[in-house]
């Protein structure tokens, strides 16, 4: 797909042990041609944690994209009424803000994006990445799977051993997904096989 005259937003929540494999596929969406619009969640914007300083995964959102980091609910409104993305990722997306987006909380920058891109009726994609998927959050996963406009990239149990409940998505096939979505579509398998014992 050309991705030339396109906006992408990329959204990043708090799964902080994914966000170095989601960083390529960053890149991927700015070497195809598309405009990269970054997004945090709070828990991005602020903590440091074994997988990485919290103020160089920031620089290292800048310099991929060349755009500065909507990190606030006030500065992630406009893009409803701007309509400015044609399409919105979140990967990571924790549970928690699987089960926020499926109740219709919007308290994080994220959120009012996801928000803002439902109200313009523009593909919204999910790369999901929880430990209870399985859990009590497969209630929400099930509700977003049948959500207009929201598409899932492919997700599996990444360790059905050690964490029965938890579910990863492919996120080597955000870019993939993000193309099937714009064409409407769900890009299939959904449910893959992804996992290490």
């Amino acid at each position: 797909m050309n991705w030339q005259g396109k906006t992408v937003g990329y959204a990043l929540t708090g799964s902080h042990c994914t966000l170095e494999e989601v960083m390529p596929q960053i890149k991927r969406f700015v070497d195809a041609g598309a405009r990269v619009v970054p997004i945090v969640s709070n828990t991005v914007m602020t903590t440091d944690t074994r997988f990485g300083k919290s103020a160089d995964w920031q620089q290292m959102l800048k310099d991929i994209t060349g755009n500065e980091i909507i990190s606030s609910i006030v500065d992630a409104e406009p893009l409803g009424p701007s309509k400015l993305l044609d399409v919105m990722v979140i990967a990571p997306c924790t549970g928690n803000t699987t089960s926020k987006l499926a109740n219709a909380m919007t308290e994080s920058p994220v959120l009012m994006a996801a928000k803002a891109q439902m109200r313009n009726g523009r593909p919204l994609v999910l790369a999901i990445s929880t430990n209870d998927g399985l859990g009590l959050n497969a209630m929400n996963i099930a509700k977003l799977l049948i959500t207009k406009n929201i598409y899932f990239v492919p997700f599996g149990q990444d360790a059905p051993g050690a964490k029965p409940n938890s579910l990863v998505a492919r996120m080597d096939l955000i870019v993939e997904a993000c193309e099937s979505a714009l064409e409407g579509k769900q890009l299939q398998p959904m449910i893959i096989e992804r996992f290490n014992y």
